[in-house]
């Protein structure tokens, strides 16, 4: 899996892109995908997310990952190798690292781990999708980092 990391903030997040082209590689092991995809991952702060979700969702707050897939229900038959572009927000991360008693890297590392699988294809909509996506999550991150 291809990836690009973008930084719209002022940390050194591009220390995350060995260990997620880890966890690309072992989602696509476990999920046994043939091709050669690309996703793009994007750090922004509290601010800027609000925004995007308010934007594209019409959600009035920040969150912690706003996920963008290329192929959806609209346009799952055209062949896309583009998954689409993940946005993390590392306030969030930090507070949800400790808020949950786990590193920050683990918890960017989950952050992209969700947002890949919901380009994926993968949501969380009602509790059969959620214990198929939060499965998936464990069986993928787990082996890789510590919680």
């Amino acid at each position: 899996m291809e990836l690009q990391l973008l930084n719209r903030t002022n940390e050194n997040v591009y220390i995350f892109k060995p260990l997620f082209l880890k966890i690309a590689k072992a989602a696509e092991k476990r999920l046994n995908l043939k091709r050669n995809y690309e996703i793009s991952v994007t750090f922004v702060r509290s601010r800027t997310i609000h925004s995007i979700n308010l934007q594209y969702r019409n959600i009035d707050r920040p969150t912690d990952v706003i996920s963008f897939a290329i192929q959806d229900e609209y346009n799952a038959f055209f062949d896309y190798d583009d998954l689409g572009d993940i946005f993390i927000n590392i306030d969030y991360a930090r507070k949800q690292a400790k808020e949950y008693k786990h590193s920050y890297e683990r918890e960017i590392a989950f952050l992209f781990t969700h947002g890949l699988l919901h380009c994926l294809g993968y949501d969380h909509m009602n509790e059969e999708e959620e214990k198929i996506m939060y499965g998936l999550q464990k069986e993928i991150l787990d082996p890789i980092i510590e919680r």
